[in-house]
């Protein structure tokens, strides 16, 4: 970014604040609304928050943005260098809800695409027997750090390792592709955020999501954001996150793997489901290899270790018999909703973790089981 961009950044945030009267630095009643309200317990239900720690740290994230821009307004800090320049700009993104450019490509320098129908492999080393560290999922982006020959050393997410160069885009194949498949993301900034069925407080509450859950972001509306959680939408007030354009990232295989001392059939289940993620969602669809919706999909796999269920997640939800979130094991089936109605099943897979057909835009896929309220939990298999 050029200082003339810089500058007219910096002029236009200042002008922001003056012509509304807002002193930046004076509370965080404003711009740490979010924390504040988390913290404060008001409109929300104990039972989900995630812990004081994390509202704290939202509002220290906040107060520090608040001093860098009111250091800008203010003219106490108005030399513009590099090192400082990243600093400010995401002061100002964290107060004002605003995206702002740092002239990289969804953060990445020397950005490389996954150019696979999949997964690609990501291994310790540049060969093929090379143990694997991590995968990324199709479109996923990635900085490549050096080459190799036909390797590429690779940091994406908490993934560092080496994949091939071929199911890579890179250069200007990357940047035309990730314009393409970028996409919006609001990260949650606050301890429990609701998900609204329309743009007002006064509408019923649909989920809640945790503290630093992304959400698909589908429409920028004033204060709020209309967001796509699975196959469905809602709003989320913009007060309560931050908005970046991002690329998928890489998974390490920590995070991909079932859990221990489970048994065999678990594992088995697991393993065999894992087998379709990024397998398209249909609606009312139940071919685990050419499209099915959540209940189909856990049908299916159910189904391939000799166990029916009901056609549909309300049906499933009803089987076996009722756990909580802390007692999941690998196989076990977890139920979201709208409220207390369910509409949507995933199975759990270890580590926090369950794998889901999800919705139209991203098929099968894993996810944290906290990426929304449960409503209920289910155990089915008999071990």
């Amino acid at each position: 970014m050029n200082s003339k961009k810089i500058l007219l950044t910096l002029i236009t945030v200042m002008g922001t604040f003056l012509l509304t009267n807002v002193p930046v630095f004076a509370s965080t009643d404003m711009v740490c609304a979010g924390a504040e309200h988390a913290l404060s317990g008001e409109d929300m239900n104990p039972d989900n928050l995630l812990g004081e720690e994390a509202g704290e740290a939202t509002v220290r994230k906040h107060q520090e943005a608040d001093e860098i821009v009111a250091q800008i307004i203010f003219g106490e800090s108005m030399a513009i260098d590099e090192e400082t320049l990243n600093e400010q700009q995401q002061a100002i993104a964290v107060v004002t809800g605003e995206t702002i450019s740092d002239g990289t490509i969804a953060g990445y320098t020397n950005l490389g695409i996954a150019k696979v129908d999949n997964w690609l492999n990501v291994r310790e080393k540049p060969s093929e027997d090379g143990e694997l560290v991590g995968k990324m999922p199709k479109n996923a982006g990635c900085e490549i750090l050096e080459e190799d020959g036909e390797w590429a050393h690779i940091k994406s997410g908490k993934v560092d390792g080496w994949s091939k160069l071929e199911y890579l885009y890179t250069g200007e194949e990357a940047k035309t592709k990730a314009e393409e498949v970028i996409k919006l993301m609001a990260t949650v900034t606050t301890t429990t955020l609701y998900v609204r069925s329309e743009p007002t407080t006064e509408s019923s509450v649909i989920t809640m999501v945790p503290l630093e859950e992304e959400l698909e972001v589908i429409e920028q509306l004033e204060g709020w954001c209309k967001i796509s959680i699975d196959d469905e939408e809602g709003y989320i007030s913009s007060d309560y996150v931050s908005l970046a354009e991002k690329l998928e990232r890489a998974v390490t295989m920590k995070e991909l793997k079932y859990g221990q001392g489970v048994s065999d059939v678990r594992i088995s289940m697991v393993n065999y489901a894992k087998q379709f993620l990024g397998n398209r969602y249909v609606w009312g669809g139940t071919s685990l290899t050419n499209g099915t919706d959540c209940s189909g999909f856990t049908m299916g796999v159910y189904r391939k270790f000799g166990i029916s269920l009901p056609r549909v997640s309300r049906s499933q939800a009803g089987c076996g018999t009722k756990i909580t979130v802390s007692e999941l094991r690998p196989g076990d089936l977890v139920f979201y909703g709208k409220g207390s109605y369910i509409n949507h099943v995933a199975m759990y897979i270890g580590g926090g973790q369950v794998i889901h057909a999800s919705s139209r835009k991203t098929g099968i896929k894993i996810s944290n089981v906290g990426y929304r309220t449960p409503i209920t939990c289910r155990r089915i298999i008999k071990d």
